[in-house]
């Protein structure tokens, strides 16, 4: 920008569009960018801002873009098509106070001198003149079996022994779960283990484990 004199032609800032499944690390990056940096990281979660304060979202976001702006933080935006989806009619007046935030954040976005990082589950339902006004998009996938089956071995306490019917391997390539979900399954079945007195995890905590993570995402197990 100063070195090359590229002020005048590039606008100020770097905004990123992560996307993917939840539980893929989306939010861990970000934390790892400001760790990385040595910069704090401001999450700000959209669908709260885009239900509960209509009205007084502008005012809110302003002095978080202006305290970002003067301390140096990351900005990330959690749940972003909540607030930057495809825009329906106008119908009434909620409608055109959510649409002038909407127009008021993206102004704020692109005039940021910042890091900005926004983070959607689907890619989709951002509106594409949005999409546009990224400098990168970045695609957060499930992992594969092999990294599926690396998370699952890792994941477990020194102090939890696992059953020998309990196939790890089957199980990584049988259920693509994501990371989050995976470590929700062995928390699950830790804690089972710790309630029955035993420090064995057994195939059928985790299978139990499993069937719950599947009803949060309403499929079969």
């Amino acid at each position: 920008m100063h070195d090359w004199a590229m002020a005048p032609k590039l606008r100020p800032g770097y905004r990123s569009l992560f996307y993917g499944p939840p539980g893929t690390g989306k939010t861990m990056t970000a934390c790892l960018l400001g760790k990385y940096t040595g910069r704090d990281v401001y999450k700000i979660d959209l669908a709260l801002v885009a239900s509960k304060y209509i009205g007084e979202t502008e005012k809110n976001l302003a002095k978080v873009f202006d305290q970002a702006q003067h301390k140096g933080w990351i900005l990330f935006f959690d749940e972003a098509d909540a607030l930057f989806g495809k825009r329906s009619e106008t119908r009434d007046a909620h409608d055109r106070y959510a649409n002038q935030e909407v127009a008021f954040l993206l102004q704020r976005i692109e005039s940021f001198d910042g890091i900005a990082i926004l983070a959607s589950n689907r890619r989709e339902n951002l509106d594409e003149a949005f999409a546009r006004r990224f400098e990168s998009i970045i695609y957060f996938p499930l992992p594969r079996p092999e990294e599926r089956l690396r998370l699952w071995r890792q994941g477990f306490s020194p102090q939890a022994q696992l059953a020998g019917n309990l196939d790890l391997e089957r199980i990584a390539q049988e259920h693509a779960l994501a990371g989050g979900a995976i470590m929700n399954v062995i928390r699950y079945a830790s804690l089972q283990a710790l309630k029955a007195g035993r420090n064995e995890i057994t195939a059928e905590d985790i299978q139990q484990g499993i069937r719950l993570e599947y009803a949060k995402e309403g499929k079969g197990g």
